[in-house]
């Protein structure tokens, strides 16, 4: 039974860390946002984060975005850098065109940093991206 379940491959979904300052301070903070690059909208979006080291384990976070519009994004949630020696993973599902699309995302340990920063085109930032 399980065999004849096919999940597809996602496509144009993302998950991005990015370093952003805080609102009339001049502090930073780096929040995981979730981006939707498809012509198409996502619908009941649940993630699922945690992080974990050989020896430690953080709590699991839930989140759920009943609609995500094409060429969007939404926050998911703040980081601590405390966090950053862990590895981060973030467990997406959602249904696009009535079907179910799954993957896991991961930011492994000492991978959000200043030296991995990139482009992130749709939310004009630079970014660290999941894989």
């Amino acid at each position: 039974m399980k065999k004849d379940i096919e999940i597809p491959e996602v496509k144009g979904v993302f998950v991005v860390a990015i370093e952003e300052v805080i609102k009339n301070t001049n502090q930073t903070e780096w929040s995981v946002y979730l981006i939707n690059e498809n012509q198409v909208e996502l619908e009941t979006v649940i993630i699922v984060s945690e992080g974990f080291s050989a020896s430690k384990k953080t709590s699991t976070l839930r989140k759920k975005i009943d609609k995500l519009p094409p060429k969007s994004f939404a926050k998911i949630e703040n980081i601590q850098e405390e966090l950053f020696g862990f590895t981060n993973q973030f467990k997406v599902s959602y249904f696009k065109d009535n079907q179910l699309f799954d993957k896991t995302f991961v930011f492994a340990s000492k991978s959000i940093n200043s030296e991995n920063l990139r482009s992130i085109s749709l939310l004009e930032k630079k970014g660290i991206l999941a894989v």
